[in-house]
């Protein structure tokens, strides 16, 4: 499975009301977990399986909840049985379709 998933604090204590710290707390979390994962400005992608994904899922959003009594957490999930290495081959085919028109 592929989830793009987005974790935020409640509040930040951060003057210009950055969440950065919090958020980096969670993709540390991702990273360390070994399954593959990319982060850009509004979600992190994170692909394996079922389990596996969802405890990474949890374990982020509980690095958030260490700095935050209050969490919210974003998810989207692209389940596909027998598929992998999707967070880059659906960009590849994309990036090919636009490859032929050009």
């Amino acid at each position: 499975m592929l989830v793009a998933f987005s974790i935020a604090p409640s509040g930040s204590s951060d003057d210009n009301g950055s969440v950065a710290e919090a958020v980096a707390a969670a993709i540390r979390v991702v990273r360390d977990s070994g399954l593959p994962n990319e982060t850009n400005a509004m979600f992190t992608n994170v692909e394996g399986e079922w389990d596996e994904v969802m405890d990474v899922v949890k374990r982020a959003v509980d690095a958030v909840a260490a700095v935050s009594p209050r969490v919210a957490l974003v998810l989207k999930a692209d389940i596909r049985p027998g598929y992998d290495g999707q967070i880059t081959a659906k960009v590849d085919r994309v990036e090919q379709v636009l490859a032929r028109e050009d």
